[in-house]
């Protein structure tokens, strides 16, 4: 049936007209002083008014509209070709010289003409919607927050769409203009913070946060309104993270640990990355792990000569590879090498390969516990696989190395930590000593990271519990993995003189509060459903992690979200002591098996390392000392 729409509705259109044509004559019959001396003409003049019609409809294309989703333009198009026919017949039939209908009963004819076609138009849509409504019967209700342009549309495809599991019962607006208002026939039935009382009352469970441009922080304090054990909360990403040409619709996700950070979004200096990117072979070491592949899904999007992705284990760097294949396409200038940065050959072989531009070194153990049961690898790979990195860097005169640290770095409690503190001081050792410009960025916790708290909780949340922290008083600063990536390559760009980068992770993060609201966003009510156990600190591990921007020796750039911290120079000489001091540590846990004297090492070659006991016992101490009385 829909092939001959147009013909039918042709047809319809006509039938119409002729209508509209017999309600004149039998005007004309009641009421005979309204006929003209130019009856004899009328049949012709009809013919030339509806042929001049038809093809003013046949121009503004009003038969290829579907009028099932029609909406006040459709409505207007039809109107204004209707008003163009007549005026087009009107001059025609005046200059051809030759008698016309009375102006006033042919305006007639034409105005119920298009009021007929109107009233059928619409009837049409109307029995489509109150059809589509009756077989939606068994949709789930849902309430829209937000009735701007994003909720709208929203709703629109939602109504439109026959298979749609929703039916909108109400929108929660904050405008005031809109409140106790009807959109499509949709109540806004009140703002947003009486939203969740309102929903009850009215038996919804399910919520769409629509509001895309919101900015980050009321974004999250919204989302933490609605966050409740009997609402599940969808949400569209924000209007960045929008894809064009896409039904909203199908852009809708599951609230996510991140939307609950409040951060704002990173404003990043495009020109300045694409002039460090474009064009550059570019190598990711530890291009599978969690930074390394963002690093890589980021870097692509500046249109690299190459991108070289270096890691040993396979199976992350297969992901990698096929995730930006399957993006790009086989044309991406894409290369992975499977390879261990502790094996200066191999490295000295890569490097003369592909003979990099930029280099991004974030293979790493970043694992606290871990390393502190096998501090000797935490040495080899870290320390000696960066000097190998970076002597590699130096001799093949690539323009800038982009070592990627850590917040465990400052004062560190962990063998993780303090390596990295030394490969900080790997990097720094060669300024004025190279023609590569090296730079090192610091940052915190990222979510969702390998071995990190979230993808541990979420695993505990879908087995029914317990969720487990080592300490209900830990800190810690948090950042998304694009985010990070993002300052990265900024701050890779900026970087002109062997700088130590530092981000900004913004506000400090409960683990506690964390684990409750992930139990929250995945349906259930913390200490009721799913417990929260605490199970001790762990070995390396502090109560709260260092300020990253508290330090008096910050710098800020011209990004607001990136400091320079200066650092007592160190150099080569003293690096070089350090490291045959790690090196002979290392050679007599070969022969000995016992790793305790790689840790006092450590404490002698970083003199900011300092035991975890000691550091978490001043901080636990100042979180539970009583607070000064107020006079």
């Amino acid at each position: 049936m829909s092939r001959f729409r147009r013909q039918l509705l042709f047809l319809c259109d006509a039938f119409l007209f002729a209508v509209a044509v017999a309600a004149y004559k039998f005007i004309t019959v009641l009421l005979p002083y309204t006929a003209t001396g130019a009856e004899e003409n009328f049949w012709g003049n009809t013919a030339l008014l509806y042929g001049c019609t038809v093809l003013a409809q046949l121009v503004f294309k009003t038969y290829d509209s579907l009028w099932r989703y029609a909406e006040s333009r459709e409505y207007l198009m039809l109107i204004a070709s209707a008003f163009c026919g007549f005026t087009v017949y009107e001059t025609i039939a005046r200059l051809s010289g030759v008698g016309v209908i009375s102006f006033v009963l042919l305006a007639a004819i034409a105005s119920l003409w298009v009021l007929e076609m109107l009233v059928v138009r619409f009837g049409y849509r109307s029995y489509r919607a109150r059809l589509l409504r009756s077989r939606q019967s068994g949709t789930i209700p849902v309430a829209i927050i937000g009735a701007g342009a994003a909720g709208v549309q929203l709703l629109n495809e939602i109504q439109h769409n026959p298979s749609s599991r929703y039916t909108v019962q109400c929108f929660f607006d904050d405008d005031e203009g809109k409140v106790n208002k009807r959109i499509r026939n949709v109540p806004v039935s009140g703002t947003i913070s009486q939203a969740l009382s309102r929903m009850r009352a009215m038996d919804i469970h399910e919520a769409i946060f629509a509001i895309p441009s919101m900015d980050e922080f009321h974004r999250k304090e919204i989302l933490r309104q609605l966050t409740d054990r009997s609402i599940r909360v969808s949400t569209l990403p924000s209007t960045l993270e929008l894809i064009d040409r896409k039904p909203i619709r199908q852009q809708l996700r599951e609230v996510r640990i991140e939307d609950l950070l409040g951060r704002d979004a990173i404003q990043l200096d495009i020109s300045a990355v694409a002039g460090l990117l474009s064009g550059r072979t570019v190598l990711v070491t530890g291009g599978g792990g969690s930074i390394g592949s963002e690093l890589c899904r980021q870097i692509v999007k500046y249109g690299p000569k190459r991108l070289v992705i270096f890691d040993i284990y396979e199976n992350n760097a297969y992901d990698i590879q096929q995730e930006l294949l399957y993006q790009y396409g086989r044309d991406l200038p894409l290369s992975v090498e499977i390879g261990s940065v502790r094996d200066p050959r191999r490295l000295e072989l890569l490097f003369d390969t592909y003979k990099p531009d930029v280099v991004f070194h974030a293979a790493a153990h970043k694992h606290v516990p871990l390393m502190e049961t096998s501090p000797q690898e935490a040495i080899r790979n870290n320390v000696f696989g960066t000097l190998n990195t970076v002597r590699a860097a130096d001799a093949h005169d690539v323009k800038k190395f982009i070592l990627i640290s850590t917040d465990k770095a400052v004062n560190p409690t962990s063998v993780m930590g303090a390596s990295k503190r030394l490969c900080e001081m790997v990097v720094q050792s060669m300024a004025g000593c190279s023609q590569t410009t090296f730079a090192a960025v610091r940052f915190g916790n990222v979510l969702g990271s390998n071995g990190s708290v979230v993808p541990l909780f979420r695993r505990q949340i879908a087995g029914g519990g317990p969720v487990t922290v080592t300490d209900k008083r830990i800190i810690r600063y948090f950042m998304t993995i694009p985010e990070a990536a993002q300052l990265v390559l900024e701050a890779g760009a900026m970087a002109k003189q062997n700088e130590l980068f530092v981000l900004d992770m913004g506000r400090p993060v409960k683990i506690l509060e964390l684990a409750e609201n992930m139990i929250r966003l995945s349906g259930y009510e913390p200490y009721r459903d799913i417990e929260i156990v605490e199970t001790g600190l762990r070995p390396g591990e502090k109560l709260y992690e260092e300020l990253l921007v508290s330090s008096r020796d910050l710098e800020k750039t011209v990004n607001g979200m990136i400091f320079v911290e200066h650092q007592p120079p160190v150099t080569p000489e003293e690096l070089e002591r350090k490291l045959t001091l790690l090196n002979d540590a290392l050679e007599k846990t070969m022969r000995t098996e016992d790793v305790s004297c790689i840790r006092e090492v450590l404490h002698r070659v970083v003199p900011t390392f300092h035991e975890p006991e000691e550091v978490n016992r001043t901080q636990g101490e100042e979180v539970e000392a009583p607070a000064p009385a107020v006079s």
